[in-house]
This record gives structure tokens, sequence and C-alpha cells, in this order.
């Protein structure tokens, strides 16, 4: 029996780890005794222990590494929000509280897949599948799922679906058409849908984000989650919301009030605040849901030009702040990673180690059956601060030079 090993999040970004110790240690029990099979773990969370991102945290916690892997903002929040929280803060009223199957869209948020089995509920995948690109620069607007496949992992005991517009790792915002397809599946096998919308603000030109729960019939059937770490770039406070209709909402705050409770009062009052300072100046280009993406779409063109200037192939994405590459045009010598591990987790550790720049593997992102599909690609996050950014073009420009 031991104590969990925790993890602690500095504002760095980066994590340090504390000593895992035995608890028969400290209690004095013998660490010969063998636990009873009554508190073995359920098997449905089998397997369900591996977490990538404490193996890629620690190798990008290095501090001669470029970290564009993980999704946190090294940039401030806007100055407001956190005058708001410390207005709140100082108000002492608001510092006391106030199965069966689900469709996975491939590759998909690595958070999903236990989430789903934890509930006794059995994943199925979709895989996203590109449309021949002809030459041209390669989009998120390119990959797509087939109607005919879609359908064909509906069926009476489905019963939801996570769609996640704009997507994470992909960038892919879903257009009228595809969410109408969704929809339509939807409301035909009485299906849930579960819309991560959580980058809904960060959609760059020529692209529009749409509300599945708007379109006819959705309503009633939608629960839309929304989070404030992804809006102002507080990902540290762990904030976020679900809209749906009654009848779906108060089982969610059943589950809320029986297992979390409630989330810091403060926080919930200062993002009500910030969020009524950008609501009220909605059309103003200073309001953050403009003045972000804009600034946003110019560090994506940044990268998407680095990474092509060494021989990637980088899927420009139409929302979020993430952009996926190919790199398996680079041929590394990985001889000296695992074997057993998919290519893109031996690439992302040999770029870390001998390039000094991090990032995430796709490969995270998908089921067992689909990884194969996407080894290739690994994952940079580009919402950080214009000196990461110089850091992360100086390693690449001589990474370019070594290849010429």
């Amino acid at each position: 029996m031991f104590l969990a090993q925790r993890s602690l999040c500095f504002p760095s970004g980066r994590a340090k780890f504390l000593k895992t110790i035995s608890s028969s240690k400290i209690l004095g029990f013998s660490a010969s005794a063998k636990m009873s099979l009554k508190f073995t773990n359920a098997k449905r969370i089998e397997g369900l222990d591996s977490n990538m991102w404490i193996e890629f945290t620690k190798l990008a916690a290095d501090p001669s590494v470029v970290n564009l892997g993980q999704g946190f903002p090294d940039i401030s929040p806007p100055t407001y929000v956190k005058e708001e929280l410390s207005k709140i803060a100082a108000i002492d009223s608001l510092n006391q509280y106030t199965r069966g199957f689900v469709i996975l869209i491939v590759p998909f948020y690595d958070c999903y897949e236990p989430m789903v089995r934890m509930a006794g509920a059995t994943p199925v995948f979709i895989p996203l599948r590109s449309k021949p690109v002809d030459g041209k620069r390669w989009s998120s607007s390119d990959w797509t799922l087939d109607p005919q496949e879609l359908e064909s992992k509906f069926n009476s005991k489905t019963k939801a679906i996570i769609l996640n517009t704009p997507h994470n790792p992909l960038g892919k915002v879903y257009n009228k058409e595809e969410l109408q397809v969704i929809a339509d599946l939807c409301i035909k096998y009485d299906t849930l849908c579960i819309s991560d919308e959580v980058y809904e603000w960060l959609v760059y030109s020529g692209n529009k984000h749409l509300k599945i729960a708007t379109f006819p019939g959705m309503w009633e059937r939608t629960i839309t989650i929304g989070s404030a770490g992804k809006t102002f770039s507080v990902t540290g406070w762990k904030l976020g919301w679900s809209i749906g209709p009654n009848h779906l909402i108060k089982h969610l705050q059943t589950v809320q009030q029986n297992t979390i409770y409630t989330c810091a009062t403060p926080l919930q009052e200062a993002l009500a605040q910030a969020f009524w300072i950008d609501i009220k100046r909605m059309d103003d280009p200073e309001c953050y849901f403009n003045s972000l993406p804009k600034e946003l779409e110019v560090k994506r063109d940044r990268i998407v030009h680095l990474l092509e200037s060494v021989g990637l192939k980088p899927i420009v994405p139409d929302g979020g702040y993430f952009i996926i590459a190919d790199v398996s045009l680079l041929d590394p010598d990985l001889s000296d990673m695992k074997n057993n591990e998919p290519y893109d987790y031996k690439f992302v550790k040999w770029m870390t180690k001998h390039k000094k720049l991090s990032a995430i593997p796709v490969s995270a992102f998908c089921n067992s059956e689909t990884k194969s599909q996407f080894e290739k690609f690994v994952r940079f996050c580009f919402i950080k601060k214009d000196s990461t950014l110089d850091a992360a073009e100086e390693i690449i420009k001589a990474w370019s030079v070594q290849k010429s």
C-alpha cells in the first residue's frame, strides 16, 4: 500500500514530484503482507494509469528545453482578469463555498477515453481522415468524417458522442454541414451530444464557430462545455462550465455536489466579472475575444513557416492554439530510443534531447487501433510569449542549417 505520487504544478509550467513513500514504513505494517483481492482495482480502469503527460512534462522540465509541447500559455492573462480576482478576494463573504456506447472522434483529448471507461461505458472510435491536398498547404479543414462510417458507429445502445470544436489537437473547426450530419444522427438514434467547445473564441480568419446546441432538435440533447483557462489564458484557475437543458444539467449538479462540491468562489466571481467586461465590448477590437485570436493567428503563421523550413509538413489549424506536423520526412537517427514505443514518442524524445525543443506525440491522442495512423505527427503549442517563440526559431533555424 503506497501514498500516491503527487504532481505539483508551478507557474512556470514545470512539474516537480514528491518522492513516493511506502505507508508501511510509516505505519509499521509488514511490506510482505499481500493486499486483499477485495481492494484491487475494478477491471474497467485497468490500463488507465499510464499518463504521457507525466513522462513528457518531466522530459521538458530541463531549463534548456524550449517547451512547445504542453498547452499552457506562458503569456499573461488580461490585466483586468487578475484585477477582478484581486478585488473579489478582498470580499470576505465570497471566500466561502458556494453503460452504453460513447463515440469518440480520433484524435481526441486524451482524457476522454479514461473518462468513458471509468463511467462504465464502452468507447467506440472513428478517425478523422484527410482529403488529398494536391500540393497545397495542409489545413485542418482537410480532415473530415465519412458520414456513412459515422452512422455505422451509432446503434440503439449509443448513449453519447463527444464532439470537440475547435478541435484539439488538429485545430479543426466543424462547419455547418458537418455539424448537421452529427445532429441528424443524434436525433435519429436519440443520442446525447457532449460538445467540448473550450476553444470557441480562438477561431481564425475565414472560419466561424457554430454551436451544435443551436441546431434544430439539439438543445434538449446537448451539453456544451466551456473553460475559463482557455477563454482568458488562466489555465491554473481550473474553472469550467456546462450549458444545457435543466433535465441534463440537474444530474451534473448532483455529481458536482457529491464529488467536487464547489469551485473556489473568488475565482468564479472574478471570472463572471471578466466576462461582463468583455461581453459589453464585443464589437471593440480590444475585447479579448477579438484581440487574442488576432494575436495568435500571427504566432500560428510564424510557426507554420518555421516548421516548413526544416522539412516538416504542418497542418494549419483553423482554430485553437496547437499545430500538428508530419515529421516523417526528417528521418533522424532514433536508434538510442526505446524500440517498443510509437515513432512519434521516440521522435519527441530525440528532439527534446538533441535539439532542446519539446512537443507532444499525437498518437497519445489515439486509441490503440489508430495509433499507427497518427504516429508520424507531433503537436506544437503556439500560445507562447514572443521570447519563447524566438528561442524556438533559433533552434529550428540552426536545425535547418545542419540539414542543408
